[in-house]
């Protein structure tokens, strides 16, 4: 078994959502749920087969971020793993919508920060083993920390005093 991390490739201010799935249907599901979650949303997405065909399937509502998505899948190339960009939206806004669809196994993560996934690879394929996510804490949050935090989420709309 090999050890691999690949970064993954987006806009710094993109969303991206990585995740396993079981079956074909994945890719229409997502496609269902981001459109009916988010009126209008932007995004692309891929979803790397493990069995037959073995294709790197995809949608989207635009086009630059369906291929990105693609481009993420084959440099991964874990089987029946999925990848979500989205752009102008919030991964809050369609997260527990994607956890729901029945061939969703799992979320690796939802996050603008800086990414690499860590693979394992084998004789007949690759799996992701997890993700590494930003940058590590530096220390605890200060009070004037706090009230940026506080500030940020009403300025975007998620909290009201």
């Amino acid at each position: 078994m090999e050890l691999k991390t690949i970064k993954i490739k987006k806009n710094d201010t993109d969303n991206i959502i990585i995740g396993q799935a079981h079956f074909i249907k994945t890719v229409e599901d997502l496609y269902e749920v981001l459109v009916s979650s988010v009126p209008g949303i932007k995004f692309g997405l891929a979803f790397s087969e493990a069995s037959g065909a073995c294709l790197v399937r995809s949608e989207g509502t635009d086009n630059e971020l369906k291929k990105l998505a693609e481009e993420n899948a084959l440099n991964v190339a874990a089987g029946h793993s999925f990848y979500i960009i989205l752009r102008d939206t919030y991964p809050i806004n369609v997260l527990n919508a994607i956890k729901n669809i029945q061939e969703v196994c799992r979320v690796f993560c939802a996050t603008a920060n800086p990414l690499e996934v860590l693979v394992a690879e084998i004789k007949t394929g690759r799996g992701i083993i997890g993700v590494i996510d930003g940058s590590s804490p530096v220390g605890v949050e200060s009070e004037q920390d706090i009230r940026w935090r506080k500030d940020l989420l009403r300025e975007i709309g998620y909290k009201r005093d």
